[in-house]
């Protein structure tokens, strides 16, 4: 008899979900890296890991915390997992992952948890697992303590343009600033200064697995755009990265961000996925 079953998951199951992740090792980097530094543990997770169990066997996850991410999801498990967020009620802020299986979430949760802010298809995934194309930047370093007082001007900004929102919106100044610091602290932080000390590029790694680390927050100044700051920022942070923290360097973006994907392509980054995102 077959036997399906969901249910969340916990330290126990640890070793099964990460070779379920191990499918697709860069796609899932995130949900990778959350569950080696929780053990699946809610009480550090802030959240649960939901898990489909077919004889047996786990077939398919999602993260559900401040983001619900589904890992390894065909439409089916895509469905389920949308059913038990309704039954929960909203929590997270966004809804990310594979395009296909964030499309079927959505339709499964079908206004139950409310309108969304912002609906965002189509994302191309990209990675880099060789060395760059073009020159990297040689101004290009990690941050430092130091840094922080020009560096968070230009994270608030990157955040606000790409989010639509501050961050330091509804008090959330304090623990933003934290979180900046963490990614310091982690050597995760990246940036050009120029003479004046003003950031004229940046980007951070989000979240990192054996396999591969996730880049976020790419930003150069308004005013500074158009001068290729970008394509060889990316280029040193990619030999950084993958000298230092993991092999495979990925990231996604939106759909309408041709400068953006144009400049990652002359990097040497290609397309393995497409993402969704829907904001609350």
């Amino acid at each position: 008899m077959t036997t399906d079953e969901l249910r969340v998951l916990g330290a126990a199951d640890l070793a099964e979900f990460l070779a379920l992740a191990d499918a697709d090792p860069v796609v899932n980097v995130f949900a990778d890296h959350r569950a080696r530094t929780t053990g699946l543990d809610p009480r550090w997770l802030g959240g649960e890991v939901w898990g489909r169990f077919v004889s047996g066997r786990l077939v398919a996850a999602c993260h559900a915390g401040a983001n619900l991410v589904p890992v390894q999801c065909d439409q089916e498990s895509a469905a389920r997992f949308a059913e038990r967020a309704v039954q929960v009620g909203r929590r997270a802020s966004t809804i990310v992952g594979p395009d296909a299986a964030v499309r079927q979430i959505w339709q499964t949760i079908d206004g139950a948890w409310g309108a969304a802010r912002e609906e965002r298809w189509l994302q191309p995934h990209l990675e880099i697992a060789g060395d760059p194309l073009v020159d990297p930047d040689p101004g290009v370093r990690n941050t430092t303590r130091e840094d922080l007082a020009a560096l968070y001007p230009a994270c608030v900004a990157m955040y606000t343009e790409e989010v639509g929102v501050s961050p330091e919106a509804t008090g959330g100044a304090e623990l933003y600033r934290a979180r900046i610091q963490q990614l310091i602290a982690r050597q995760w932080s990246f940036a050009r200064f120029d003479d004046a000390g003003e950031v004229i590029f940046k980007a951070e790694v989000a979240c990192v697995s054996p396999y591969a680390a996730q880049v976020q927050g790419v930003f150069v100044p308004p005013h500074r755009r158009g001068e290729g700051l970008a394509t060889h920022g990316m280029a040193a942070v990619v030999e950084h990265v993958r000298r230092s923290i993991a092999p495979v360097v990925s990231l996604y973006l939106n759909d309408w961000n041709h400068p953006a994907r144009t400049a990652y392509e002359r990097v040497g980054f290609t397309e393995s996925a497409r993402f969704a995102t829907i904001m609350f």
